[in-house]
């Protein structure tokens, strides 16, 4: 929990930590509970619980008797007062997503093996389905506070561009930010995806909890956010979490003299391509040489087959399985934490094929076992994982309590 200051110069801050406070509390939270968990004083809180009233970002819900004194009034969100909305771009789908103040979804859209090889058109189909997402909820514009794009790293959000993603190929230094804002006339962000997925867990979650965790990205690719001490790391140029050069083993084994590869060469395609042939999965003419979007239809193959029960496909899947266990048990030891979330749209698809390994796996490897626990949780947010993340970065970036607003300037 964010701890306030009784400096009045310090009003937005503390106008943050508070409403921060009321939006976790689901069953919602009283005014002499906002002090003690915030440490601000009676007045402090009076004066801005009355702003947020006036606002209409909070409602006073019913009154509750505790003991002796005067019954408390309970203070409740209104979650629908605004919204944000996500993009999620993948190159096997895209995600866009419409949230409100908790950061739960009231409006999606999810374009499975759309072909985004022309960055232009890619773009302009990404407005459209904003444009149908705000109309479709009936909600004014000016109730959208703005739009978090999450896409593949590594990122500019300085320029608002994608640089150079290694899985899609024609989208070097593409300007995705300027685009969007120029045809939806709304405040537009962009976020490294698996730094989005971390945000939005953190937004999803519980804040006393969920102080150190890594969540993982598996989708066309797989992406890993972090956030430790409460704060979500982004790195100095936002492009945190790059994990192609991991080195993991060829067998999945954690011996010291395994045979090993970069995580990258690893879940390469042609080094999926050969396994999948050695498996005996039918891989069709696919070759590796295959486009971008044929390398997603092949993904989107393999895991509907491994859904269906094929079994050559389920035993690539749990190859490949091994491949991100091993990464993220490196992971989970180098920084500590406590908890794993694991989703995106593959691991939705298949988590009940693979949780069990890859929580077994973990729990194996785990160096710090004999201090504290490991928790391994599959998302609970599904195929809209990483858009969530966009939408709640936007929501992060406008209402979130950040200890940068202390500098003085």
């Amino acid at each position: 929990m964010q701890r306030g200051t009784n400096l009045g110069r310090l009003g937005d801050f503390n106008q943050a930590v508070i409403f921060d406070s009321i939006r976790r509390a689901e069953d919602g939270i009283s005014r002499v509970e906002l002090a003690t968990s915030t440490g601000l004083s009676p007045q402090t809180i009076s004066n801005v619980v009355r702003r947020l009233l006036d606002n209409g970002f909070v409602r006073e819900d019913r009154t509750v008797i505790s003991g002796p004194g005067k019954p408390r009034t309970v203070l409740e969100l209104e979650a629908d007062r605004l919204f944000a909305i996500g993009i999620h771009l993948d190159p096997g789908q895209i995600t866009v997503v419409m949230v409100n103040l908790r950061g739960r979804v009231v409006g999606s859209r999810r374009f499975v093996e759309r072909d985004i090889a022309v960055p232009e058109e890619t773009i302009s189909m990404m407005a459209t389905a904003v444009e149908e997402l705000i109309k479709d909820s009936g909600q004014p514009k000016d109730h959208i506070v703005g739009i978090g794009v999450a896409a593949p790293g590594p990122i500019n959000p300085e320029s608002g561009t994608i640089v150079s993603p290694p899985l899609m190929n024609g989208w070097n230094e593409v300007e995705v930010v300027e685009p969007l804002v120029e045809r939806l006339s709304l405040d537009v962000l962009i976020e490294k995806d698996s730094v989005a997925s971390a945000i939005a867990e953190q937004w999803n979650g519980d804040e006393a909890r969920d102080r150190n965790f890594m969540s993982v990205y598996i989708g066309t690719g797989v992406g890993v956010g972090m956030v430790i001490g409460g704060e979500v790391i982004r790195g100095a140029s936002s492009n945190a979490g790059e994990i192609a050069r991991v080195r993991v083993n060829v067998d999945g084994s954690d011996a010291d003299r395994a045979e090993s590869s970069t995580f990258a060469t690893a879940v390469s395609f042609p080094s999926v391509l050969t396994k999948a042939r050695e498996l005996g999965v039918d891989v069709g003419a696919v070759t590796e040489e295959a486009t971008m979007h044929e390398r997603s239809q092949f993904l989107n193959t393999i895991v509907r087959q491994a859904k269906g029960g094929d079994e050559a496909s389920v035993a690539l899947i749990k190859v490949l399985n091994g491949y991100w266990a091993s990464l993220v048990s490196q992971l989970t030891n180098t920084f500590d934490v406590d908890k794993v979330f694991v989703g995106g749209p593959v691991w939705a698809e298949l988590h009940e094929l693979l949780h069990e390994d890859m929580d077994r796996i973990l729990q194996e490897r785990f160096l710090m076992k004999d201090v504290h626990e490991l928790d391994v949780r599959t998302s609970e947010l599904g195929h809209n994982l990483g858009a969530i993340g966009g939408a709640c970065a936007v929501l992060d970036a406008a209402l979130s309590p950040k200890a940068s607003a202390l500098l003085l300037r």
